[in-house]
């Protein structure tokens, strides 16, 4: 494992702490939702499709293209008028589409599934490399143009195979996490392409120092854990000013019990690297499956979500401060580069997002739900699952968080009556709006 860059090694490691509790509780970082389905029976599908993808929606000059992946699970889909579910995946490379509860949701209402790789991760990079520059059209603006794109050349596709012309089925849209903000942006962007949208766990507000995130962890790992993990974090920091090398190599050792579950737990059980604080790593601009270094430009340039301590009370260590996510930012990409958070949740509203039939939920030990709009509204409504291990994407995922469980079953949550009655929620919702889109020979409402 490469070592961190000097003077980063203290803020990787506790970093590293941090992010082994969050894990547990349901929610991961700095990404925000990774797909943790590797075997086979967790896809209901892993066939490829391609099309042909702007690489620059804004430019009136720019015509190049790139190759973008996208699924499709046809298997509950009601001929010919039945609705398109789209899924959008996030900030990590979409190897097929997952068999949790959305599953459920499109035999119900017998739904063809969609699913669009997001531009850059995985297999749809429009360079061969991922420097600075070539990086400059990685954006969540990009992205919804990518959807409302994608979205056109499906339904002409299905017209083309169905033998017919201008015609339009019924569209919601789905989406955990970024994947859930972008949800909610595509139906404030776009309202006449889709009858409505689920914006599971989305994290709607660009926030620079997201200092409630910590604040969360605490309260949901309960008084005792929080004393510990505390403490935890206190001797870390006094053996870093002491010998800081010396604990790096315990974090490849077997002495500490701490360690130890870090490593087989957290590095081996989850596959997550503790690469993903290593600057050095995060320079390296070769294709990989690796989606580290595409996450933190987003993070660096439009949401931030600096996870820095709280004045007081704090389970992260001091060190782990907003200058330490500002040199990242511009060691990594340059010096001009800086999260404009203002620009971010003035183009979307922020929590105070504007729109219609969006659904918004949410976990209550989910320290991402402070970034999502929690207030609920007649046309967005808002809904909270109240358990002690609803925490990252519940509604779509079930409990815990990792395994991911096919299908998202409930009945491992402390409170499975607390997730079924939210979905559902979630059931009336879609079943009114996709009868009105109908009803009206339109998607635009």
């Amino acid at each position: 494992m490469k070592q961190p860059a000097p003077g980063t090694a203290a803020a990787s490691i506790l970093l590293l702490l941090l992010k082994v509790t969050v894990s547990s509780i349901g929610a991961s970082s700095p990404r925000l939702f990774q797909h943790t389905a590797s075997k086979s029976k967790n896809y209901l599908t892993k066939e490829e499709f391609w099309f042909n993808q702007t690489i620059d929606h804004f430019s009136p000059y720019d015509r190049r293209q790139f190759g973008q992946r996208y699924y499709e699970y046809l298997d509950n889909f009601r001929l010919p008028d039945g609705p398109i579910f789209l899924k959008i995946c996030g900030e990590s490379a979409c190897d097929g589409i997952v068999n949790d509860y959305l599953g459920v949701l499109a035999k119900k209402f017998g739904a063809a599934l969609v699913s669009l790789e997001h531009r850059y991760y995985g297999k749809s990079s429009p360079f061969k490399s991922l420097t600075t520059k070539n990086l400059r059209y990685l954006s969540s603006k990009q992205a919804l143009f990518d959807l409302a794109s994608f979205r056109h050349y499906y339904q002409e596709s299905l017209n083309v195979k169905l033998n017919r012309s201008n015609m339009d089925n019924p569209w919601f849209v789905f989406g955990v996490s970024y994947a859930g903000a972008l949800s909610a942006w595509f139906r404030i962007k776009f309202p006449h392409l889709t009858c409505g949208s689920l914006a599971s766990s989305a994290v709607v507000l660009a926030v620079y120092n997201f200092t409630e995130f910590d604040k969360q962890i605490g309260e949901s790992a309960g008084p005792e854990c929080k004393s510990v993990l505390q403490e935890i974090t206190h001797l870390v920091d006094q053996r870093l000013g002491a010998n800081d090398k010396a604990l790096r190599t315990l974090f490849g050792a077997a002495e500490e019990a701490y360690a130890t579950y870090v490593k087989e737990y957290y590095i081996k059980g989850l596959g997550v690297s503790v690469e993903t604080y290593d600057q050095q790593h995060l320079k390296e601009t070769a294709l990989t499956s690796d989606s580290d270094r595409l996450w933190w430009f987003q993070v660096c340039t439009e949401v931030a979500y600096f996870q820095v301590a709280p004045s007081n009370d704090s389970i992260r260590s001091t060190k782990v401060d907003t200058r330490y996510h500002l040199d990242l930012c511009k060691n990594v990409f340059g010096e001009s580069i800086y999260p404009d958070v203002s620009a971010t949740n003035l183009c979307y509203g922020g929590t105070r997002i504007g729109g219609s039939k969006i659904i918004f939920t949410n976990g209550s030990q989910d320290p991402w739900r402070h970034a999502s709009k929690q207030t609920s509204s007649p046309e967005m409504p808002s809904y909270i699952m109240k358990c002690h291990n609803c925490g990252h994407g519940t509604d779509m995922r079930g409990c815990p968080q990792s395994p991911l469980l096919p299908e998202g079953d409930s009945k491992n949550c402390s409170s499975p009556d607390a997730v079924n009655k939210v979905r559902q929620h979630i059931i009336e919702h879609i079943d009114l709006w996709l009868s009105q889109c109908q009803s009206s020979g339109r998607n635009f409402m």
